[in-house]
C-alpha cells in the first residue's frame, strides 16, 4: 500500500513524509510546487501535478496502489484570504472536492486532513475544545470548516473514512536540520524573527500591541512541525485499524505571547530582535490554545519537542544552514 501525501513538499507535508518513511510507510508525494520545494522530500518518490487537474489525478490512483492520502495541499495566509476570497474557496475547496473524487473512484477511503484552529475564530474558552462552536473569522477559516463538514458528509454516504487534524501554530524544523520552514512569501512569526536576526528580512513588524493578554501581545500555542508529523502518522494508523472519522486538535496547551518568542529567539541566537509595534491584522484574536486531552487519548499522541526553545532553536538551525 502506497500513502500518497498531497502537498508534501511543503514545510509540513514533508515533514509528514519523512516520519511516515521512517515508520516503514511507502510514499508517494504529489505537489505542484508552487509553494513546495523538491529539496524537502530528498528522494521520496514524487508526481508533479495540480489538484484543480481531475484527470492528473484520476492517472495517480490508475497508476499507483494508493491505500490512504494525507491532504496537506493549501493556501494558508490568513489576509490575503481576506483580500481574494475566490482564490481560496478554489484552492482550498474546489481541489479538495477534486481529491475526494478520485479517492472515491480509485476505491481509497482512509484520509488524514490538514485542517487549523482558524475554524473556531474568536475563542469562548481556553483550552479551546473540538466541541467548541466553529465561527471562523476568515475565508481561510471557512474553506477549512466547509472541506470538514464535506468529509462528514462523504463518510456517512460514501464510507470515506477521515480524521482532520486542526493545527494551532506550527514552528520549529527538523532536529537533523534537513527540512524546515521556507514559505515565500514568509508570513509566520518564528522564521520572520529569525530572517530579521539574519538580515535577510526587513526589522520585524509586532501586529498589535494592545491585545487583552499580560504583555499586550498576541498568545499562540506553538507546536513543534515533527510533533505535528507524528499525529498524522498515529491518526494515520487509527484509520488503517479500522477506526471512523474524527476531529482533533493538536496543541499543547501553553501559550506563549509575540513578545515572550522574541526574546526566546534572543537568548537562542544571541543577537537583539528589532521591531516596530504597528496596527492588528484583520481577524486575529487575543489567545490560541488548544486543548490536548483528546489527541492524547485517542491517538496516544505526547508530544516530545514542542518547548518554545526547542522550536526556536531547530528552526535557527534550519535557517542558518539553509538561507
Amino acid at each position: 500500500m502506497i500513502v500518497l501525501v498531497a502537498g508534501g513538499a511543503g514545510y509540513i507535508g514533508s515533514h509528514a513524509v519523512k516520519e511516515l518513511v521512517r515508520e516503514g510507510f511507502e510514499v508517494l508525494v504529489l505537489d505542484n510546487f508552487s509553494s513546495g520545494r523538491q529539496g524537502l522530500i530528498g528522494d521520496v518518490p514524487f508526481v508533479k501535478a495540480d489538484l484543480l487537474d481531475r484527470e492528473a489525478l484520476r492517472q495517480v490512483f490508475r497508476d499507483h496502489g494508493i491505500g490512504a492520502v494525507l491532504h496537506f495541499a493549501s493556501l494558508i495566509q490568513v489576509g490575503e484570504s481576506y483580500a481574494d476570497p475566490r482564490k481560496y474557496y478554489t484552492h482550498n475547496l474546489t481541489t479538495s472536492l477534486n481529491l475526494f473524487d478520485a479517492m472515491l473512484e480509485a476505491g481509497t477511503k482512509a484520509l488524514i486532513f490538514s485542517s487549523t484552529a482558524a475554524v473556531y475564530g474568536e475563542p469562548e474558552e481556553t483550552p479551546i475544545p473540538e466541541s467548541h462552536p466553529a465561527r471562523p473569522a476568515n475565508p481561510y477559516g471557512r474553506a477549512k470548516l466547509m472541506v470538514e463538514a464535506i468529509l462528514r458528509d462523504y463518510e456517512r454516504a460514501h464510507g470515506l473514512r477521515s480524521i482532520s487534524l486542526r493545527y494551532f501554530n506550527a514552528a520549529g524544523a527538523a532536529v537533523d536540520g534537513t527540512t524546515g520552514e521556507c514559505h515565500d512569501p514568509e508570513t509566520h512569526l518564528i522564521p520572520n524573527i529569525l530572517l530579521s536576526v539574519l538580515g535577510k528580512r526587513p526589522r520585524l513588524r509586532v501586529f498589535g500591541g494592545d491585545f487583552p493578554t499580560p504583555d499586550g501581545t498576541a498568545v499562540r500555542d506553538y507546536i513543534h512541525v515533527s510533533d505535528l508529523a507524528a499525529a498524522h502518522v498515529l491518526a494515520l494508523r487509527s484509520l488503517l485499524a479500522g477506526g471512523t472519522g474524527d476531529v482533533i486538535n493538536l496543541g499543547t496547551e501553553e501559550g506563549h505571547s509575540v513578545l515572550e518568542v522574541i526574546r526566546t529567539a534572543e537568548k537562542v541566537t544571541g543577537h537583539p530582535v528589532p521591531y516596530d509595534m504597528v496596527a492588528r491584522r484583520q481577524g486575529d484574536v487575543a489567545v490560541l490554545l488548544a486543548s490536548k486531552s483528546k489527541a492524547e487519548s485517542a491517538l496516544g499522541w505526547r508530544t516530545r519537542l514542542s518547548s518554545l526553545e526547542t522550536i526556536v532553536e531547530t528552526a535557527w538551525n534550519w535557517h542558518r544552514r539553509s538561507r
